[in-house]
């Protein structure tokens, strides 16, 4: 009689816990589960804003559905994807975390990606400056992405509409401008553009989705009045 080795149980659920880290173990699925974090999107969307093929997001979307990490709703022969919860965004967040604790080559790849800016807002100091009243703050994501979810008291003004939109904020207006997250360049781009009209403008480290990690309110909808 065969006996069952009994370290197999535990080395299945490792196996299985593995199965995590290697869905995620890709640049292009975690910057997927980055645009999810922001809103539902279709396939074409994502493709198209990740600078990926429809075939190889679709590849990609899968992967992150087998291992329980997107969600997907069907409408006809279209698929729309979500962030399958707080928690799969929580993971991203921890694995952002230690990357940058421990990775001297990320430092290197997010100074190249954030230069020029070394004071961005953190979340503390925009809610100190929301409360005293001396900022504006600006949602440049695109605009389905705002009605989706955004800091209270944010205004929406999508990056491909802030050189036709200028006119709308106070000459002597103090901006914060945020996008997706630490890893999104839209708030870099709409600093640079206000600095170069002379707005004292700058950006938020962090994005809705740390916003809502902090346990901090998110309104939804667009905008009133």
């Amino acid at each position: 009689m065969n006996e069952i080795d009994p370290r197999l149980p535990k080395r299945r659920v490792y196996d299985q816990l593995a199965q995590i880290p290697k869905a995620i173990a890709s640049g292009p699925r975690l910057e997927l589960l980055d645009l999810l974090a922001q809103s539902e999107k279709s396939v074409d969307t994502l493709a198209r804003q990740a600078g990926l093929s429809v075939a190889n997001a679709s590849r990609h979307l899968q992967v992150l559905q087998r291992a329980g990490l997107a969600a997907v709703r069907r409408e006809g022969r279209h698929a729309w994807y979500r962030i399958a919860g707080d928690d799969v965004q929580r993971l991203v967040q921890a694995v952002r975390t230690v990357a940058e604790a421990r990775s001297a080559e990320m430092e290197r790849a997010l100074g190249e990606l954030h230069a020029g800016d070394a004071e961005p807002v953190g979340l503390a100091e925009l809610r100190e400056r929301l409360a005293a009243g001396d900022a504006w703050l600006l949602d440049v994501r695109p605009a389905d992405e705002y009605v989706a979810g955004h800091i209270p008291g944010a205004r929406s003004l999508p990056i491909d509409e802030l050189e036709a939109r200028l006119a709308e904020l106070p000459e002597d207006a103090a901006v914060v401008a945020y996008c997706r997250g630490p890893y999104c360049v839209f708030a870099d781009r709409a600093v640079e553009a206000l600095r170069a009209r002379g707005v004292d403008a700058r950006r938020l480290r962090d994005g809705v989705p740390e916003w809502r990690a902090a346990h901090l309110a998110v309104a939804s909808g667009a905008e009133r009045g």
